[in-house]
């Protein structure tokens, strides 16, 4: 297929993988996975989860780069023009699964985005010190006063989106991912130096290998391995969209997963032993942001500094991935209207604002919303993007388009991983989310 030449492209391979990794690097990765590290045997835990992300994670990445790029559209028109090479019908209507499924997350997450700003202009006032923090978010979530934020995020992100691949998104991404990773390991050397932080990095490693005879913990770990890096059937195709036909697809699904599990490493030993060393919950999941981690600061010699270093990097993850998910509705928009991109952000931005705007003054409506949009629309967008590329495309001209400008490529093998164990397992995730009431 020939490329697109109207179609904007990344000027390099780092930009198109930071952008890969800021969607990645989401808030679930920040409080999820330290929790679920130390709740299914430590070290243990990590052994199914590398599995499952270096393995099944990866091969869900190159399917949904190497959709993208090889019908150099996004979602809607990749399934269109995919079924109507096959003379199937319904194309668009499936395509626009995954999109409404991506602004589904998109709404939602806006209003996670808003209590993260509300929370770093608190740590820039030094507030902390003199407010209840165990009321604190409680008085703010599901409140009117958290409308104002969430659509602080939305205009935040609508800037970003506006700017293009190259002068928005890439560019921005380029600044923020390298900060994070930097400000992170600051955080972590300074947390690793409290005293008794030693006991929550025993909490982290010291394996307990009974859980690896534990259901739920390959679950929990499939779960997690398989939202983390940002699997849905419309993001990373989006994103794919926007390659080069020589650049090296299965080298950025590699390092897409790679940073993704080191912030989320990283994470783990910044929040859990600095719970231990003040002896608060390192169980808490979100409240542990929210909660858990504005004691600490208050606790903390230099909290001042290291809580507004610690929501910054909150930011920068949380715009991170909202730039992506914005972007799946405005490409969207844009293909199938031919509006230009700063309507299309536009109007993305207003149906956001709209939507998020209600969900953030009702927590019953907003977890009722997330449930639905994580539990069933996310991981069936995941499995129709893998049965569409790797089955109806077909799975030879999918490992060729993988390997077209790969340095390491993928073998003949590699097809039965994609076209069956991945498309399974993405079956498996969907239906084990409903059995549990969710997995990641």
């Amino acid at each position: 297929m020939e490329q697109n030449n109207s179609r904007e492209t990344w000027s390099s391979k780092l930009g198109f993988v930071l952008a890969c990794i800021g969607s990645a690097i989401g808030l679930g990765n920040i409080w999820m996975f330290p929790w679920r590290l130390g709740q299914f045997g430590g070290a243990a835990f990590l052994i199914p989860y590398l599995l499952f992300v270096f393995v099944l994670g990866t091969t869900g990445l190159m399917g949904e780069f190497a959709f993208g790029r090889s019908q150099q559209r996004g979602a809607i028109g990749a399934f269109e023009k995919v079924f109507k090479e096959k003379k199937l019908s319904g194309g668009t209507l499936i395509g626009t699964i995954p999109v409404v499924a991506q602004t589904g997350v998109f709404i939602f997450y806006s209003v996670v985005v808003g209590w993260v700003l509300r929370f770093f202009v608190f740590a820039l006032k030094n507030e902390f010190p003199t407010m209840d923090i165990n009321t604190a978010f409680e008085n703010f979530a599901g409140h009117t006063e958290s409308v104002g934020w969430t659509i602080g995020a939305i205009l935040i992100t609508l800037c970003i989106v506006t700017l293009g691949v190259k002068s928005g998104i890439e560019k921005v991404n380029k600044v923020i991912m390298p900060a994070l990773f930097g400000i992170f390991i600051m955080l972590m050397i300074n947390t690793l130096l409290l005293k008794g932080s030693m006991e929550g990095v025993k909490y982290l490693l010291l394996p307990d290998w009974s859980y690896l005879l534990r259901i739920d913990t390959w679950v929990m770990a499939l779960g997690q391995a398989f939202f983390t890096v940002s699997l849905g059937g419309a993001g990373m195709v989006v994103l794919g969209s926007y390659l080069p036909k020589d650049m090296d697809i299965p080298s950025s699904a590699f390092s897409t997963a790679l940073f993704d599990t080191l912030a989320a490493l990283m994470a783990a030993f910044i929040i859990i032993p600095a719970a231990f060393a003040f002896d608060l919950d390192p169980g808490a999941g979100p409240q542990l942001l929210f909660i858990t981690m504005p004691r600490v600061f208050n606790m903390m010699g230099g909290g001042y500094v290291f809580g507004i270093l610690f929501f910054l990097c909150l930011v920068f993850a949380a715009i991170s991935t909202e730039i992506v998910l914005m972007e799946v509705a405005v490409e969207a928009f844009m293909d199938k209207f031919g509006i230009k991109r700063t309507s299309s952000a536009m109007l993305t931005a207003f149906i956001g604002s709209i939507a998020a705007g209600l969900l953030s003054t009702n927590m019953e409506w907003f977890g009722k919303f997330a449930d639905v949009v994580t539990i069933y629309l996310l991981p069936f967008s995941a499995l129709l993007g893998a049965i569409a590329f790797f089955w109806i495309y077909g799975i030879d001209r999918a490992r060729n388009e993988v390997n077209m400008g790969a340095k390491i490529k993928m073998v003949k093998g590699w097809e039965i991983l994609a076209k069956y164990i991945f498309v399974f397992t993405a079956t498996a995730v969907l239906v084990l989310g409903i059995l549990y009431g969710g997995i990641g």
